[in-house]
């Protein structure tokens, strides 16, 4: 079981780097999660259903926010022309991902990461700087969401498994989370190249105002419902790999140095974080261990697309492969992993 583990783990880290599985990520990804369900003997019927129910609320968010943005995207995009017009543009980049990663605690992750790809579509970005973007507010938004219950599937189970308030998450890691989505906003705010605001701006407005450029930059109802059914199957095949992998979590993970784990959850970056937290999270460890566990699950979600669901979201909209995110996002995964690291091994 574990050498059959531990080959789908590698080919769920490498393969989606390729073209063809690139191409076909969230086919692949649940290919893997039933081989994962197979190898640990753990597919059955009980497993399945749940692998159906888990993605109906997070498609119908995305299908419902994808539907709204379409109807109302002239007023919403000459909206985020004037906001960036009236202040400095690294300012207004900064605020944008520092406000979207601390409201994804109320609005949700899946909902913030539908604005972000959104509100990203109309600032007339080079792919670079768009793709750094993407990926930093990503994090931001990772980080963000788990500070209440209600801001993604994390931070729900473990405020219900430790049984404890609304605010217990916001106590625990808010002094480490909201410093990290601030820096991740400066960050942003200093590696982007913008383009010159007011040729941006008119660009932007003549688009809007042409009836050919408006139509083609619209998403299709159908290229909104593909999207929608891609997510679904991408959280079916985040439930089969959790399911998978849990066996071996228990078995060889659990129990180890909250410091050691720490790391060992860098395997977050393409797996479901919520089913880590799940299986390692124990009513039992102290504050220390559990803030420790937690920030380093949050923390790597954000270095690979399959990480976490909001950078899926993102990616797909934006048409963001996983080696122009892996190229950005894995070196600021491992310096933010790093610092953390030294945080809470002096301080």
């Amino acid at each position: 079981m574990i050498i059959g583990l531990i080959i789908i783990l590698l080919l769920v880290l490498f393969l989606p780097f390729t073209n063809i599985v690139e191409r076909n990520l969230e086919v692949f990804l649940f290919i893997m999660g039933i081989a994962a369900t197979i190898v640990s003997q753990v597919l059955d019927w009980q497993l399945i259903k749940k692998a159906l129910e888990d993605p109906i609320n997070i498609t119908l968010a995305v299908l419902i926010a994808g539907l709204l943005f379409r109807w109302f995207q002239t007023p919403i995009q000459k909206g985020v022309i004037a906001i960036s017009r009236a202040m400095p543009y690294r300012l207004f980049i900064a605020l944008f991902v520092i406000v979207l990663g601390l409201l994804s605690s109320i609005i949700t992750a899946i909902v913030s990461a539908i604005i972000l790809a959104t509100i990203v579509s109309f600032l007339n970005l080079d792919k670079k700087s768009e793709i750094r973007l993407v990926v930093l507010a990503c994090f931001a938004i990772g980080l963000g969401a788990a500070l209440t219950p209600i801001g993604e599937p994390l931070s729900t189970i473990v405020t219900s498994k430790l049984n404890e308030g609304f605010f217990y998450l916001l106590s625990l890691i808010g002094t480490s989370v909201i410093p990290a989505v601030i820096i991740f906003g400066i960050l942003a705010a200093i590696v982007i190249t913008p383009k010159d605001p007011e040729k941006a701006a008119k660009e932007a407005m003549v688009a809007s105002k042409s009836q050919s450029s408006s139509t083609s930059q619209v998403e299709s109802y159908p290229e909104i419902i593909i999207r929608s059914l891609k997510i679904f199957l991408f959280v079916m095949a985040l439930t089969f790999l959790g399911a998978g992998f849990e066996p071996f979590i228990e078995k060889y993970v659990i129990g180890l140095s909250p410091l050691i784990m720490y790391w060992i959850n860098m395997i977050s970056a393409v797996l479901d974080n919520a089913t880590l937290a799940a299986a390692e999270i124990s009513p039992a460890m102290d504050a220390t261990t559990i803030k420790a566990i937690l920030m380093g699950l949050m923390i790597s979600g954000g270095i690979l697309i399959p990480g976490n669901i909001p950078n899926i979201i993102a990616a797909g909209k934006l048409k963001i492969t996983s080696v122009q995110w892996a190229k950005f996002g894995v070196p600021v995964g491992l310096i933010a992993m790093a610092v953390y690291f030294i945080f809470i091994l002096f301080l």
